[in-house]
């Protein structure tokens, strides 16, 4: 029990649940403010005010992109993954692992099985676990004998009484259901709260996040056999800020401390290098590396599946099923110029709150109207979805979101970055970076952001996020989203003219349904547990994508918006009852 109490301690530390205390402590005050004495409100208020400099100190609080991948990394080092039986004391779990050393942090989660992550405070007490367990005996099968972190629990002999099993809570590591989701969203008391719910739910956990780096640090730790030295990073949506509950893991073969800086000056006028095997390209190196790793996974890497060796793609990588976490994971090398563009996501996405909620938004929406899609195709990614939401957000007056170039006029020297001929430097220090004041708010910025695309001149404009600005097309193609930092590539050169046409259609018949009163009105509720779907969650409703199916959508000719949701506004008004002047 005294690591779960431990572990408390260290998640009130995080910045995140400081805020969340502070705010009921705000609320408490507040309501406090209503009931006091003369005397005892100046009291009163000066500890209201002095919760709110808190507040304001601890939103300030923000780490770099750097720092979270170190601590990350460093945290995953001294963690370790367990397979656990149906039923077992959590209790004497602890107990029996507390003999390694102190835990400092540790969670349950379900993925074919239970399974738990387990931090220690020290990396020794890894090395006294392993020496401690056994390479199992497997009958009619040969075990190969490869020690990772990754341990099964098991048990040597009878529970005592006072021992008995209990079944310990599994963290959900799952994006809620559609519909469950907008019953959730029709609860809310405005569209603010709305966006901010469904960001809530779907966004990534702290110990998903966790278990993310782990993962890495496992795949590291048979990459290791080969390059000492080298590193695994995960990027994209598992540590920009924007990824789902479920998203793949995207991880970053780093090997730049193998290959060393230049060599050093040296008084003897001699020096030493390491022999190495040569390549005809640093593309067929790559392939080279990729396909042994790729080797090892699959042989030896318990828990990976379904291992394939795409070396011929644009960017190589091995892609597989880590079957303990549940990710599907996909590992590259020389891939800096998509490490960077992680780094700009997060940063933009830590600017300001409404960003994060904003793409969560626009994210699921296109996904429930099968805008997006997780089968290779014309359909738009979300990367190109993001982007042009940023592109939105420098384009509102005044601008929410600095240009690219701005962030590269505030850098420091040492934030240059140059990969393969591109400048990719960007500021890294958050406090240098100023915003304007604007206030607009999440409603009205959706809003917004579906008549803008609804009627942007995509047949000859393209988007520069760099410039903050759209810009003659370079080329033909239907959607034009020039790269951040590969200027010269479109990440949309997939995107063809129907999908093209059936994003447009779509955010013009969402701009339409926001401009109809009803829609942004909040019903009474017709029983103890349901509210009329409302704002953001009518927007979400399938029967508005009807024919969900890649399939059906291709087939099925869409009627026009007024038709199809003619019904539903019938049905707000008369679910409202007598509340019709109750805007939220």
């Amino acid at each position: 029990m005294a690591a779960s109490l431990v572990s408390c301690g260290l998640h009130m530390r995080r910045s995140g649940r400081l805020v969340k205390l502070f705010q009921n402590l705000d609320s408490h005050v507040s309501r406090r403010l209503g009931t006091t004495t003369s005397a005892e409100k100046v009291d009163v208020d000066k500890t209201h005010q002095a919760v709110c400099v808190v507040i304001s100190d601890v939103r300030n609080i923000r780490k770099s992109y750097f720092a979270i991948q170190e601590e990350g990394q460093e945290q995953a080092e001294r963690s370790v993954l367990i397979s656990c039986p149906p039923k077992f004391s959590e209790e004497r779990f602890l107990k029996h692992l507390s003999k390694h050393g102190d835990i400092s942090n540790y969670f349950f989660y379900y993925s074919y099985g239970i399974y738990a992550v387990v931090e220690f405070s020290n990396r020794d007490s890894i090395a006294s676990m392993k020496e401690s367990s056994r390479i199992p005996i497997v009958q009619h099968e040969a075990a190969v004998p490869f020690k990772s972190r990754l341990f099964s629990l098991k048990s040597t002999g009878a529970l005592n009484q006072s021992d008995s099993p209990n079944t310990v809570k599994c963290q959900q590591h799952a994006p809620l259901p559609i519909n469950q989701l907008t019953q959730r969203l029709s609860k809310e008391e405005s569209m603010d709260r709305q966006l901010q719910s469904l960001m809530e739910a779907y966004q990534l956990t702290e110990d998903n996040v966790r278990l993310r780096f782990l993962v890495c640090s496992l795949l590291r730790d048979i990459a290791a056999a080969y390059f000492p030295e080298c590193t695994i990073r995960p990027f994209g949506s598992s540590v920009n800020g924007f990824g789902k509950l479920g998203c793949d893991l995207d991880m970053f073969l780093d090997l730049d401390a193998i290959s060393g800086g230049k060599p050093k000056k040296s008084d003897s006028g001699l020096s030493l290098e390491y022999q190495v095997k040569r390549g005809a390209s640093e593309r067929s190196v790559t392939q080279s590396i990729l396909s042994v790793i790729g080797e090892c996974v699959d042989q030896f890497g318990p828990g990976c599946v379904g291992v394939q060796k795409i070396l011929n793609a644009r960017c190589p990588l091995v892609r597989f099923s880590h079957q303990p976490s549940g990710f599907q994971c996909d590992l590259t090398a020389n891939n800096r110029v998509a490490m960077k563009s992680s780094e700009l996501l997060y940063l933009y996405g830590q600017l300001d709150e409404r960003v994060r909620c904003l793409v969560f938004t626009v994210r699921c929406w296109a996904r429930v109207h099968g805008i997006t899609s997780s089968i290779p195709g014309a359909w738009i990614s979300n990367f190109s979805l993001t982007v042009m939401v940023l592109f939105f957000l420098q384009r509102r007056s005044p601008a929410i979101l600095p240009t690219l170039d701005q962030l590269k006029d505030l850098a420091a020297a040492s934030d240059k970055c140059v990969i393969e001929g591109n400048d990719c430097t960007i500021v890294s220090d958050l406090s240098k970076i100023k915003l304007q004041n604007n206030t607009e708010s999440l409603e009205k910025l959706l809003q917004e952001f579906f008549e803008f695309y609804g009627t942007f001149a995509f047949n000859k404009m393209s988007l520069n996020i760099r410039k903050g600005k759209e810009q003659n097309k370079p080329e033909s193609a239907a959607l034009y989203i020039q790269n951040p930092f590969e200027t010269s590539l479109n990440v949309s050169k997939n995107v063809n003219a129907t999908q093209l046409e059936r994003f447009v259609a779509l955010c013009r018949e969402s701009a339409w349904m926001l401009q109809q009163g009803e829609v942004l009105k909040r019903g009474s509720a017709q029983s103890s547990g349901s509210v009329p779907p409302w704002g953001l969650a009518a927007l979400l409703l399938p029967s508005v994508a009807e024919g969900a199916g890649v399939k059906g959508r291709r087939k099925r000719k869409r009627e026009p918006a007024s038709e199809r949701i003619k019904s539903l506004l019938d049905s707000l008004k008369s679910n409202g009852g007598g509340k019709k002047n109750q805007r939220s």
